[in-house]
C-alpha cells in the first residue's frame, strides 16, 4: 500500500469536494475552485469529512498513480482552504521590479532591455523594492502548479549564478557556491 495514497485527506470547514462521473474531482473553497481528472483505476470516495483515494489493484502503474492522486487532490483542499504564497529575490547590482496593469511585472535584470511577464489574473502579486535591501516579488495564489509554473518562469530569465549569487532566487534557498578563480602560478 502507497504511504502517500493511503492516508486520508481531512475537509476544512468551508470545503466542499465533489466527484463526478467521469471521475473529475472538483474542490471549492473560500478561495477558488479548482478540478482534476482522476485515472479510471484510481477511485476517489468522499465520506464523513474526509477523502479517500483507493486503487484497484497492485499493479505498479497503479501504484504510483495511488500516491499521485492523493497528494494532487491534498494540494487542491490545501490550496481552496489556506492558499499558497511564494517569494521571490532579485540579488545583483541595478535589478529592479515593478508591477504594471493587467498583472504585468517590468523585470530589469541586467541585460540592455526591460523583461515583461504576463501572469495570469488568478495569481495576486505583489513587488516590493526597498532601499538597502533586494527587490522581492512575492506571489500568491489557490493553485499550487500554476503558481509553481509562474515562479519557474519568473527565475529562469536570470538563474542563481554558482560564484557570486547573482539572478533570481526563492526567499530562504540556499545557494550552493564555488570557490573564484585560483591564484596565479607560482
Amino acid at each position: 500500500m502507497s504511504r502517500i495514497g493511503k492516508l486520508p485527506i481531512t475537509i476544512p470547514a468551508g470545503v466542499e469536494v465533489k466527484v463526478s462521473d467521469e471521475n473529475v474531482v472538483s474542490v471549492k473553497g473560500p478561495l477558488g475552485e479548482l478540478f482534476q481528472k482522476v485515472d479510471p483505476t484510481i477511485e476517489v470516495a468522499v465520506e464523513d469529512g474526509q477523502v479517500n483515494v483507493k486503487r484497484g489493484s497492485d499493479a505498479k502503474r497503479e501504484k504510483s498513480m495511488h500516491g499521485l492522486y492523493r497528494a494532487l487532490v491534498n494540494n487542491m483542499v490545501e490550496g481552496v482552504s489556506k492558499g499558497y504564497e511564494l517569494k521571490l529575490e532579485l540579488v545583483g547590482v541595478g535589478y529592479r521590479v515593478e508591477l504594471m496593469p493587467d498583472n504585468v511585472l517590468d523585470l530589469v535584470l541586467g541585460f540592455a532591455h526591460h523583461t515583461y511577464i504576463q501572469l495570469p489574473s488568478e495569481i495576486k502579486v505583489e513587488a516590493l523594492s526597498d532601499k538597502r535591501s533586494n527587490p522581492t516579488i512575492t506571489l500568491k495564489c489557490h493553485d499550487k502548479q500554476l503558481i509553481g509554473q509562474a515562479a519557474a518562469k519568473i527565475r529562469s530569465f536570470r538563474k542563481p549564478e554558482p560564484y557570486k549569487g547573482k539572478g533570481i532566487k526563492f526567499v530562504g534557498e540556499v545557494l550552493r557556491r564555488k570557490a573564484g578563480k585560483a591564484a596565479g602560478k607560482k
